[in-house]
């Protein structure tokens, strides 16, 4: 045989070859071939080889008949998924409580009201603006990122050059576009750029100091060490510390409270336990005070209170109580929410670096929690109350000395409360308030991040909403309220400009201002004023390297960081309404609504607790443990016969359509890392909004 003199004719024909029977489109068999020789490319439509073989020229046809039913299937497969989401969506939407039909809802109806009209006048608009582009885009108006230049755009809308009504209308719409309408929303994008790049800043300024105490191994060291606190009352440190645990209507959780504060190692006769119990439920009362009762037979030093007039929530129950006449002989009081559990030796860990420290005024601990792998919504509330605790409070307490008092875990020394005037009803973050006036009296803080109190996450989006709208409204009450005092107080320029610019502008009012507005405001617009617009990196890099800095702390939930990423700018909205709530001093900013608990705490804490507790506090403890168990048991199944709902909630499916909207109309301009943000961003709305991540209520 003479060699080829093509190329082509060398390549070997590798593959599997095969016959398939089909009977019948669901009942089909392949039976395996041996391989094509060269001969059988050499000779094709069945034409006879040197060997005599014929080949079946049918083979390729049953190949391309399997391959066209496996994609039939497939599209059968992703349309029934498609509809059974769809049936879903629309079972939940029927059965589903609104949260604009929840008479309970913290956020005030009017102001809601307005920020809802705003949004579905948004969405309205922004449905009418994509059928008018897309009318356009199908009339030969294509628009790229090159073709977005001012000189380009009136050669476009020159009324010589344009053919028609509708080239008109879009035309004088293009004019428009860029002399009106481009111009100031770039400015505001130009704005919002430059307060997240600082914003950015800060957080790695905060990250670099954190690498540095971990670098250094700094932290906060005791004059006198634990050995001392056991050598018994002559030769220890053991002032007198008043505990307080304020509560109110939470049944879930006021057991494993009561049992852990009083395990606490500290001598009998230096230490006394208040129940401040602000529940209007008479059964939770009658449950609490039976409690006590039972730990007062065990020889435990605790106390009930009830307040006829419950007037200040948190902040007028811990008022009331600082007012007995008793407080005056303590020197410290600290301060547990009802599902925190200290552990044994929480004051002999956090009590000691008072003594021979007259300027220190708080001591705060680090939060753990017993279910951060509940499910995705704690997961992400980990990320980042890790950073909040590793980060911020780390930082800002061994560098600056102050930091926002946490509300709880924390020990205050008795005079730093009063000098500063103790716990006022003003607002809703009375723990920021009082913290904020302690700093202005000259008192410092310490924060200790290797001694951790177990509490709980909020396991529903309700209750994670309602507990954020709380945190971010207060803090701008506040502000209001402060920075008269903060102007005219005797601290340092310096410290000044931290709390005003640091504290509360910076990363209480400009962080929720921008994630919002820059996120599903701005950037949808871009979409459709392409005219004016936002960077990639603003999009993606910069959001990616911060979610980076922030999920630093907590590094088991990297596998998180992009749903985190979403769903900070999911929460931004709730974040963002609120912050206007308490700037402008509206309803809803002094409305309070105490976090549901579940009451999730192992028994096997529990059993430690016991097994940790004084010998003279021990008698009848085991007793107590089973009857807890028991009782734990029956609101188990008291909670597996009510019937959970989920909530839909309007603001957030407005605008998982407005973005999903975007997202479409971007697709016309084809750019590519927008379009995906939007998509993505666009069904994290969806998910949240249908509730669809969390615990049911």
């Amino acid at each position: 045989m003479a060699p080829s003199l093509y190329w082509w004719e060398k390549e070997t024909h590798g593959g599997t070859p095969v016959v398939v029977k089909m009977e019948h489109p669901n009942n089909w068999s392949m039976v395996e071939l041996e391989s094509p020789s060269e001969e059988d490319f050499m000779y094709p439509n069945g034409a006879v080889s040197k060997g005599g073989r014929n080949k079946n020229a049918k083979q390729l046809t049953w190949v391309l008949l399997l391959k066209a039913h496996k994609a039939a299937g497939c599209l059968a497969s992703i349309g029934a998924a498609f509809f059974s989401l769809v049936s879903i969506v629309r079972r939940r939407v029927s059965a589903g409580r609104t949260d604009s039909t929840d008479t309970s809802e913290a956020e005030n109806p009017a102001v809601k009201s307005r920020f809802y009209t705003f949004i579905k006048v948004f969405l309205a608009l922004s449905l009418i603006m994509l059928g008018f582009e897309m009318s356009a885009y199908f009339n030969g108006w294509h628009f790229g990122a090159p073709d977005l230049q001012l000189q380009y755009l009136y050669t476009l809308a020159d009324p010589q050059k344009v053919k028609g009504v509708f080239d008109s209308v879009y035309s004088s719409w293009v004019l428009i576009r860029v002399e009106y309408l481009a111009p100031p929303l770039q400015f505001l994008i130009n704005i919002c750029i430059l307060l997240f790049l600082i914003q950015s800043v800060d957080r790695l300024i905060l990250c670099l100091g954190c690498f540095w105490i971990k670098l250094k191994d700094l932290k906060p060291i005791a004059k006198q060490g634990l050995a001392d606190l056991e050598s018994g009352d002559g030769d220890g440190y053991f002032p007198m510390v008043l505990v307080q645990i304020p509560m109110c209507n939470e049944k879930e959780v006021y057991q494993q409270s009561i049992a852990a504060v009083c395990s606490l190692d500290w001598p009998k006769g230096r230490l006394l336990i208040q129940i401040l119990d602000d529940s209007d439920d008479p059964t939770t009362q009658l449950l609490i005070k039976d409690e006590v009762h039972k730990w007062q037979q065990n020889g435990a030093n605790i106390i009930y209170r009830h307040r006829v007039i419950r007037d200040g929530y948190k902040a007028g129950n811990l008022k009331s109580a600082m007012g007995c006449s008793y407080v005056k002989d303590y020197e410290f009081v600290a301060i547990f929410d009802a599902d925190f559990q200290p552990t044994t030796d929480f004051l002999q860990r956090t009590v000691p670096h008072f003594k021979d420290n007259e300027e220190l005024g708080l001591v705060q601990a680090r939060w753990s929690f017993v279910n951060k792998d509940e499910n995705l919504l704690t997961r992400l509330q980990l990320i980042n109350l890790a950073f909040h605790f590793e980060v911020e409070q780390q930082v800002n307490g061994l560098f600056l000395n102050f930091f926002g008092f946490n509300g709880t875990a924390g020990v205050w020394r008795i005079k730093a409360l009063e000098e500063s005037g103790g716990w006022l009803e003003r607002t809703t973050v009375e723990d920021m308030d009082i913290a904020v006036r302690a700093h202005l009296h000259g008192w410092k803080f310490i924060f200790l991040n290797d001694v951790e109190c177990q509490c709980e996450l909020p396991e529903s989006y309700e209750a994670y909403r309602k507990q954020q709208h709380r945190w971010h409204s207060g803090p701008m009450q506040l502000f209001r309220l402060c920075l008269p005092a903060i102007i005219q107080s005797k601290i340092s320029i310096w410290k000044k400009a931290n709390i005003i610019f640091l504290f509360f502008l910076l990363r209480k009012l400009i962080l929720p201002f921008y994630s919002f507005t820059l996120f599903c405001i701005i950037l949808p617009m871009t979409m459709f004023i392409p005219e004016a617009t936002l960077p990639s990196w603003v999009v993606c890099y910069i959001p990616a390297a911060m979610s980076f800095l922030n999920i630093l702390p907590a590094p088991k939930s990297f596998p998180f960081i992009v749903p985190y990423l979403l769903f900070e700018n999911t929460m931004s909205v709730t974040k963002f309404n609120a912050m206007i709530s308490g700037l402008f001093q509206l309803g809803s900013a002094y409305e309070w609504v105490v976090t549901k608990k579940s009451g999730r705490s192992s028994e096997g804490d529990l059993i430690s607790m016991v097994e940790k507790e004084p010998k003279h506090q021990r008698g009848g403890s085991e007793s107590n443990l089973e009857e807890m168990r028991v009782g734990k048991q029956q609101e188990k199944k008291k909670d597996s016969r009510k019937k959970k709902h989920n909530r839909i909630y309007t603001k957030e499916l407005a605008l998982a359509f407005l973005l999903l909207t975007a997202s479409a109309r971007s697709l016309l301009s084809a750019q590519g890392i927008h379009f995906y943000f939007l998509l993505f961003q666009g069904v994290s709305f969806l998910l949240v909004g249908l509730d669809l991540i969390g615990e049911q209520v």
